[in-house]
């Protein structure tokens, strides 16, 4: 039996990289501040993506630390911004391993949902996928 999960366990990093841990979200008010002044954006519909360049501090990070947004002024109720957040995050773990696997990814990442209206997990996949390939 131990073997078995020894086996499934080659290589560390591709196993890790379906996951979202801790060490991926970003909760630390100093990088959120520098994210929201010096950060550049992107737009599709309906995401808006603010990111930070990789630094040198950050270059042993396979992943940028991510936070996830959605604005109380198009949702009042807690139950869809919580919903629509999951959803964000499961797409977001689903596809970040392929994409940031040909390029630098950058320090630290927000993505924020700005559309009026709930949509289906196919569309904001589809949309999620668009705007992290337009990343440099």
């Amino acid at each position: 039996m131990f073997a078995l999960q020894f086996e499934k366990m080659e290589n560390p990093i591709l196993a890790h990289s379906q996951g979202f841990p801790k060490s991926e979200r970003l909760c630390s008010q100093k990088v959120i501040k520098e994210l929201f002044s010096k950060g550049s954006s992107l737009f599709v519909y309906p995401f808006k993506i603010l990111y930070l360049p990789a630094s040198t501090l950050s270059a042993s990070a396979v992943f940028p630390q991510v936070m996830f947004s959605v604005p109380k002024k198009n949702f009042k109720r807690a139950v869809d911004r919580n919903r629509i957040k999951r959803q964000c995050r499961e797409i977001y773990r689903l596809c970040k391993s392929h994409l940031f696997s040909e390029k630098k990814p950058p320090q630290a990442l927000a993505i924020i949902f700005v559309a009026q209206k709930q949509e289906t997990f196919e569309f904001l996949q589809k949309k999620m996928e668009k705007v992290l390939e337009q990343m440099p």
